[in-house]
């Protein structure tokens, strides 16, 4: 069972930034592709940002150029670095694992979350 603890979340003026981050409890970390996703208000859950066990990263089209999410396996955390937040961006921030040790299994995890309010 992967534990995962989010963190960094707070309130923000637009314009400032923010980091996040997804700390994991086994070092088996590194084999996962993590990505964040977040949840406003009375909408879906959306993907934010995602970054695979190579380090290979992909970014919605709303935060491209504006977040930017990596990894230190050393110490089994995930990062979203946010600048340029905009209201829009308010929401709660869930870190998400997934790791397939055989094409018949799929490990999945979610953190509790972490709220980020951007308001002036």
């Amino acid at each position: 069972q992967l534990q995962l603890v989010e963190s960094g979340g707070g309130l923000v003026r637009p314009g400032e930034s923010l980091r996040l981050s997804c700390t994991a409890s086994d070092t088996r970390f590194k084999l996962y592709d993590v990505s964040w996703h977040r949840q406003a208000p009375g909408k879906q859950r959306e993907l934010v940002a995602t970054i695979t066990n190579f380090g290979n990263t992909n970014y919605a089209a709303s935060v491209k150029g504006r977040f930017t999410i990596s990894r230190d396996n050393a110490k089994n955390a995930v990062y979203l670095q946010m600048d340029s937040l905009k209201p829009e961006d308010t929401a709660v921030y869930y870190c998400y694992a997934e790791y397939a040790p055989t094409v018949e299994h799929l490990l999945k995890y979610w953190g509790q979350g972490t709220q980020v309010t951007v308001s002036s």
